[in-house]
């Protein structure tokens, strides 16, 4: 055996030392003088059961992000815990532990249980993000069955999101998991808007997909130095990022979630519409470095679900609009011109130098500036 792996074997010898026998999760109560609220399940596709969006990356796991990716994480129907599936991580080297993790959004000072169901050995529950340092629980075997891992935490002051990770170690082989559980209090949900109540003069320019991304919309944002809300989908926004960093470079710019599909999210259950949110939310903060609080649901379709799949993800305001000037349109669906506040939609398109053009005339005709959206939601 290797310095390395001797090392290694060390650290998990010490782990057990320190093991924590796995316990049954109890309703999570929230901070001690808080109104009560009702305990839900927080965690994204907790059972593994929900079917990838159509324009996720292949092999993905829905909700869940994987280090070694399909190459290690799959989800099987082998033998689950429950329902039809589970997940199986079989570590594709000596230097991996096959962790796959989540962001749950939380809520200050406020205690949650998390747990889950795994098999196999070595294998580790826990969250960070917390605001406090937080063992993990963990097993040494469970051997050969299901072992239910139970870890609980109280968020600090300023916590809003928590990282929960599963885990196995290293040269231990696979391991399962299924069942997982984040208990709290449900998060309000986000506020529905088409304009941003503001007595100042300005309106907010957005642009929505990204599939077609033209030089001459890009220089225009920039001669302009118009301050843009972007709302692309995943996979063009990773399929050319730089482009997305350079339209969004003008201060009070920002990308902003729009799913991961560009789904009809009012004919999809609650769970699937937080995969949908929640995983474009994840790939975004990937790409740019800052997680998105603005959600625009595709053809402006959402109902109550979507409300609370939003918040359930960090969103706090899901926005539609009430001016759309894509594809050579100038259609105002209100009386009278453009009016403070107002949200104008627009499009990725090859019309879309001219939509801005456009799009600014009339706000200038109306007295108005281009704001930074997320700067007037604060």
């Amino acid at each position: 055996m290797s310095t390395r792996l001797s090392a290694l074997a060390a650290s998990a010898a010490l782990l057990t030392a320190f093991a924590v026998p796995a316990a049954s999760a109890d309703p999570a109560p929230s901070a001690p003088g808080a109104p009560a609220t009702a305990t839900v399940n927080l965690a994204t596709n907790p059972g593994f059961e929900l079917p990838a969006p159509s324009l996720a990356d292949w092999g993905s796991i829905p909700g869940w992000n994987c280090t070694g990716g399909p190459a290690e994480a799959a989800v099987t129907t082998v033998a689950p815990r429950s329902g039809t599936s589970a997940l199986t991580v079989t570590p594709a080297s000596a230097d991996s532990t096959g962790e796959c993790a989540q962001t749950v959004a939380v809520q200050p000072n406020t205690t949650y249980t998390a747990s889950a169901w795994v098999r196999g050995s070595f294998v580790y529950l826990g969250a960070t993000g917390t605001g406090k340092d937080l063992p993990p629980a963990w097993t040494e075997s469970t051997r050969g069955g299901w072992q239910r891992l139970t870890t609980r935490f109280t968020t600090g002051p300023a916590a809003r999101s928590v990282r929960l990770y599963v885990h196995g170690w290293y040269q231990q082989g696979p391991f399962s998991v299924d069942d997982v559980r984040v208990d709290g209090p449900a998060p309000a949900p986000a506020v529905a808007a088409s304009s941003i109540p503001t007595t100042d003069k300005v309106v907010f320019f957005t642009v929505d997909d990204g599939w077609q991304r033209t030089p001459e919309a890009e220089q225009f944002i920039a001669d302009h130095r118009l301050p843009v809300t972007t709302f692309p989908l995943p996979m063009p926004a990773g399929t050319d990022p730089g482009f997305f960093k350079r339209v969004t470079a003008a201060p009070g710019s920002s990308v902003q979630d729009h799913t991961v599909s560009h789904s009809d999210l009012s004919k999809l259950p609650l769970d699937q519409q937080q995969v949908e949110i929640c995983d474009a939310r994840d790939t975004l903060t990937r790409l740019f470095g800052t997680a998105p609080v603005v959600f625009r649901p595709p053809y402006f379709a959402s109902n109550a679900d979507t409300l609370q799949a939003a918040a359930n993800c960090g969103i706090r305001t899901v926005l539609t609009a009430d001016a759309d000037f894509s594809w050579g349109a100038a259609n105002v669906w209100h009386p009278g011109p453009l009016q403070p506040g107002d949200v104008i939609i627009m499009h990725w398109t090859d019309t879309l130098a001219t939509d801005l053009q456009r799009a600014l005339a009339a706000a200038d005709a109306a007295g108005l500036k281009p704001a930074g959206l997320v700067d007037y939601l604060r």
